[in-house]
């Protein structure tokens, strides 16, 4: 379901949110944390200390676990010197500069500084951050981690580059209207491991929940942009990008219970396994991140999603009533199959694998993505096509041409429903006022 914002006119959705933030606004001066709104850190710059290579090292790790110069890097700029947009349904958010540059970036910070910002959201001076930056993951990461990020972004090459102005909503992103924000949605939360759990598995959860902040995608957000808990992994729509994030704790959705623990795996590794492929945002996270991490951390991601997925009550799924489809959308949809993806996808929707047995192009028939009750991945993949990530593992991922230009929203509409009730799928009809909604979204 897509957050009530979402859904109004733009104009109305502006009134609102000014009304809204007005009443935050109001709201701020009673909040229990209003004197602490600005709490500069007590440390000095003498309080830095010297690092070993080890522990710079761990934080170079873990910065790729994190994916974190995935937003503190501008498309075509100088890596970790921040300054790329985060566009969010409220106005955009600019990253910081994480080098360590001392007027413009994290020069003359301290690792409890740092731990500040990664536990309790806050800058160095107290100000409070704009949750665009996933604090309330990263609040799960301990300190001995912390620490080791810190000093090996203090290791690279000082940058510098000024954080442009937030341009959200006003009040939005004033200190009063953050503070009422993180009194409803924010507490800082820790790694506690569960004893009754493995080692390994415990790992993984921490790498879930903490630096791979995967419910920041796979957990559905309210009409304040406020994400579920740190291991709410029930799926949503992302905001602005317009991609769904699956149910990881559903098999229907992921497979995850039900697929061998090496395939999961090496889908991690390198986006592609004997039945499944990552796109879109996931496709990112994959080649910016998760294939760098090693063997036993993937593992342990594993093990703990398969756990989530298996300990989680599945509903027997109902029985499929055949969807109606009128003659015209059938045939239509047929025709479109037949000139756009039958070369690709078999007259029969089987796909077709490589001599290695990895999906080339994917299996329509019996395909989970396919047969999702949120086609709107299915209508992203058509209108602008694209590849899977580039992995050591995965090194010449088969791509998909965009048909933005090519099909309009009825043939879209068409395909998309032919192939969801084709070769036994039994999925629901896809309109062109949902095709029309996604292409408007991304400013086609």
């Amino acid at each position: 379901m897509k957050p009530a914002l979402q859904l109004m006119h733009p104009v109305k959705r502006l009134v609102w949110v000014t009304l809204l933030s007005l009443i935050m606004l109001a709201l701020g001066v009673v909040v229990d944390n209003w004197g602490d709104l600005l709490l500069p850190s007590q440390a000095s710059p003498s309080a830095r200390v010297q690092a070993t290579k080890a522990q710079v090292e761990q934080g170079r790790y873990l910065a790729l676990a994190g994916n974190c110069m995935a937003c503190h890097t501008n498309r075509g700029g100088t890596p970790w010197a921040g300054g790329r947009r985060i566009q969010t349904p409220f106005g955009g958010v600019y990253s910081s500069n994480l080098t360590p540059d001392p007027e413009t970036g994290l020069g003359r910070w301290t690792a409890q500084d740092f731990w500040q910002a990664m536990h309790l959201g806050r800058s160095k001076d107290g100000r409070l951050l704009a949750p665009a930056f996933p604090y309330n993951h990263t609040s799960v990461v301990t300190r001995e981690d912390s620490d080791a990020v810190f000093a090996w972004l203090s290791s690279m090459p000082p940058v510098t580059q000024a954080q442009p102005a937030h341009t959200l909503a006003w009040p939005l992103g004033t200190q009063p209207a953050l503070a009422v924000w993180r009194s409803l949605y924010f507490q800082p939360s820790p790694f506690e491991a569960d004893k009754a759990q493995t080692a390994e598995w415990n790992r993984g959860a921490y790498l879930v929940k903490g630096l791979g902040h995967c419910a920041a995608c796979h957990s559905p957000r309210n009409a304040l942009g406020a994400s579920g808990a740190v291991d709410d992994l029930s799926g949503g729509l992302i905001p602005v990008l317009n991609w769904y994030a699956p149910d990881l704790t559903r098999d229907a959705e992921t497979g995850m219970a039900s697929t061998p623990l090496p395939e999961i795996v090496r889908l991690l590794r390198t986006g592609a396994s004997s039945t499944a492929q990552t796109n879109g945002p996931m496709g990112e996270v994959v080649q910016h991140s998760l294939q760098h991490l090693t063997e036993a951390d993937l593992q342990a991601m594993a093990v703990y999603l398969q756990s989530r997925a298996q300990h989680t009550a599945q509903a027997l799924p109902a029985q499929a009533k055949p969807t109606r489809v009128t003659l015209q959308v059938a045939n239509q949809g047929a025709k479109v199959y037949e000139r756009q993806c039958l070369q690709c996808h078999g007259e029969q929707g089987a796909g077709v694998k490589t001599a290695s047995g990895e999906v080339a192009y994917p299996a329509l028939a019996g395909n989970r993505a396919v047969l999702l009750k949120d086609p709107t991945n299915l209508v992203q993949l058509v209108l602008y096509g694209g590849y899977g990530p580039t992995t050591a593992g995965h090194p010449r991922p088969f791509g998909m041409p965009p048909a933005v230009l090519e099909l309009d929203d009825r043939d879209i509409a068409a395909v998309l429903t032919h192939l969801r009730t084709q070769w036994g799928n039994q999925a629901g009809e896809v309109t062109p006022l949902q095709v029309n909604r996604i292409r408007a979204a991304q400013g086609q």
